[in-house]
């Protein structure tokens, strides 16, 4: 199997759905933290999920790929519903891969060995190929130099990006992005940060759940803005930031500016 090149952003077909959700619910026991949620990811498009604590952000991206079940409403991703369990929801969630907070990196496997477990066990790809893909990912986050170590040896960022080079890794249609910087401390926000603008770059489909508001106006082509469990909000992000049309985006906005 050889890797193909990265598809620039101007050969993507947009206008193309890969992701869509209709009229979504979800609930934790009374609270209602989806509430009918309708939103659509075009091929290639980078959507920025935005929005305070609680809002229903993090539940909306792990509902995507089933870590989070839904009580009403269809997700389909790729023209296909979210299936319910089985097999067919394992090849459908190796279509979406998924970065976390924390890094969930095995702690006792070498960064190599990470990123290449799933390809070898889910994808069944000779070790050699598998190897030669992970060393070219790892290139590609800025860790090659890496490889042998282990998790404990590196820092917060540059686990993180492993962690981004083992999602890419299952050369997922979807990458699905909740917090990925929040556990790490400033100096190693803009590492993982640029890896996830080269990604956006190379026409990398992407739903990003995030407080880093330069990164979005830097990367997204759609802003989501999220309060109490509904969306309230959507927009390209220069009109979502310079011109936002609800008060409560407006009132979400300001409290940034002024802490």
């Amino acid at each position: 199997m050889t890797s193909s090149p990265p598809t620039s952003p101007s050969s993507v077909h947009r206008g193309d759905p890969l992701v869509v959700l209709e009229r979504v619910d979800k609930y934790y026991g009374d609270q209602h933290v989806l509430q009918a949620i309708d939103l659509r990811v075009d091929r290639g498009e980078v959507v920025i999920v935005i929005g305070p604590s609680g809002s229903g952000k993090s539940t909306l991206c792990r509902a995507i790929n089933r870590l989070e079940t839904i009580d009403g409403g269809q997700i389909t991703i790729d023209g296909i519903p979210l299936p319910a369990e089985g097999r067919a929801l394992a090849e459908l969630r190796s279509d979406a891969g998924m970065v976390f907070q924390s890094f969930n990196l095995f702690a006792h496997k070498t960064i190599l060995q990470n990123v290449t477990l799933a390809p070898r066990k889910v994808r069944r790809l000779p070790k050699a190929v598998a190897e030669e893909r992970a060393l070219q990912l790892l290139d590609r986050v800025g860790v090659a130099s890496q490889a042998h170590k282990y998790p404990a040896q590196l820092s917060g960022g540059q686990q993180q990006r492993v962690a981004i080079a083992r999602a890419l890794a299952m050369e997922p249609k979807l990458m699905l992005f909740d917090e990925p910087t929040s556990a790490l401390d400033p100096e190693m926000i803009t590492e993982v940060l640029d890896v996830m603008v080269g990604l956006a770059r190379d026409g990398m489909t992407m739903i990003v759940v995030t407080h880093e508001m330069g990164f979005a106006r830097r990367a997204a082509d759609h802003v989501v803005f999220m309060a109490d469990g509904k969306i309230v909000e959507q927009a390209p992000p220069g009109e979502f930031f310079d011109a936002p049309k609800t008060d409560r985006a407006r009132e979400f906005l300001s409290n940034l500016l002024t802490h």
